[in-house]
């Protein structure tokens, strides 16, 4: 599509849309094994230990993408990073649908994670340079309501596909949308943001200077500040939503198949309404001159409380309880707002990637972590002893309010010298 002005309708149905789906899609991948563990544990002779690692290649390989992902992002731009590695995730389904063994999966699952690695992280981007900054949080918002869509569609409307057909079936038609979703973005999006236009003089930085701006943003110490908590924060609910939920509500609450696709759907639209309240709270937070910090801040201490609640197992209300731990937890995402505005516009690509290293990285270890405490209760891998549980969830809620507490002195001390950064300290 050639460059020209777009007003804001016409933004929204040729940027907001094609990222959004590549975006539904990725959370898809995200948490359909909470949903198919039986089926894969079964087919493969998968333990926990096994199966937390096989699903956590998918964060694995999303994590180790990040950086370089970033630099991608911020010299390529995002419909063109996004719409190739789209078709590496085609490629991925594709070799998980027809694989027979551990390692062929791992690889499958990996290059899945692979590619969808910029869907989030491009959507952000091109938000960034085609849309005004006070609009932002709320378009994540609705950017991450889509997502959860995704992970709506990844329980009771995945189970009903899967006994109508198989896994296997499943991933392949996901391989086919993937290369749609390719097509979409690459038609539909614009080559060039406002920014690229207003800058068209200018020399492009080298790619020496864009590695040597990624460490400032890596040894400032207000990314030390925000970015743990947040990493944790989401990399716990990710552990959880996109694997050990399922079995959680298995061995825990004594929920059949159809049982646990239903409150793993209710999970997921609390997560859904979760994303699109934080967004629009924080919209609205920013423009009387509120602190989208401290709502953050606040979504993640809720739900600090009840992932606890959850960990001793009350007889009562559970899916309520992991429905209000989701909405809560993804206020989280709020942290990405707090550190993007806190460097230049051109330097976003590689600040969110950065930070979605972190929370990647945490997600994959807490899963297979999780996947190995649990393992050593089970003798034959059908189910996991609830006393396991508690302990590990106990474990998350130490790491997480461990992390708070960094968060809470960090703010303390850099709160008037490092949460402002300008072009100028950059420029040098």
């Amino acid at each position: 599509m050639p460059a020209q002005p777009l007003d804001l309708r016409a933004r929204l149905l040729c940027i907001f849309v094609p990222f959004a789906v590549g975006y539904f899609i990725s959370y898809l991948f995200r948490v359909m094994n909470a949903v198919i563990a039986t089926d894969l544990a079964s087919d493969l002779a998968l333990g926990a230990g096994a199966l937390g690692f096989l699903t956590s290649a998918y964060f694995l390989a999303f994590a180790a993408a990040q950086l370089p992902l970033g630099i991608l992002l911020d010299r390529f731009g995002a419909r063109r990073v996004e719409s190739v590695l789209l078709l590496v995730a085609a490629l991925g389904a594709a070799l998980f649908a027809i694989g027979e063994t551990l390692a062929v999966l791992g690889i499958g699952r990996a290059l899945i994670g692979l590619g969808v690695s910029a869907c989030l992280m491009a959507s952000f981007k091109a938000f960034v340079q085609w849309f005004p900054a006070q609009t932002l949080p709320q378009l994540n918002g609705w950017l991450l309501a889509v997502g959860g869509l995704g992970a709506m569609a990844g329980t009771v409307p995945l189970e009903w596909l899967v006994a109508a057909t198989d896994w296997r079936t499943v991933f392949a038609a996901l391989a086919v949308a993937c290369v749609g979703a390719s097509v979409l973005l690459w038609r539909l999006v614009p080559v060039r943001p406002p920014d690229a236009r207003s800058s068209a003089g200018r020399e492009t930085p080298s790619l020496g200077r864009q590695i040597g701006e990624l460490g400032q943003v890596l040894r400032h110490p207000w990314f030390w500040t925000v970015a743990p908590l947040g990493a944790i924060n989401m990399g716990v609910f990710l552990a959880l939503q996109g694997l050990w939920a399922g079995p959680w509500l298995r061995d825990v609450a004594g929920m059949d198949r159809p049982a646990i696709a239903m409150a793993l759907l209710l999970i997921a639209a609390a997560m859904t309404a979760g994303y699109a309240f934080w967004g629009t709270v924080a919209t609205r937070l920013s423009a009387v001159g509120g602190s989208v910090r401290n709502l953050a801040l606040f979504g993640v201490a809720l739900a600090l409380v009840m992932l606890f609640i959850l960990s001793w197992q009350p007889p009562r209300g559970m899916v309520l309880l992991w429905m209000l731990y989701a909405f809560a937890g993804s206020a989280g995402t709020l942290f990405y707002v707090v550190l993007t505005r806190s460097f230049p516009n051109r330097l976003a690509g590689r600040v969110n990637t950065a930070f979605n290293l972190l929370i990647f990285l945490s997600a994959f270890a807490l899963q297979w972590a999780l996947g190995l405490g649990l393992q050593q209760g089970s003798a034959d891998g059908a189910g996991y002893d609830p006393l396991d549980y508690r302990i590990g969830f106990l474990m998350l809620c130490l790491i997480t309010g461990l992390a708070m507490v960094w968060f809470l002195r960090g703010c303390r001390r850099y709160a008037t010298t490092h949460q402002n950064r300008t072009e100028s300290e950059f420029d040098a």
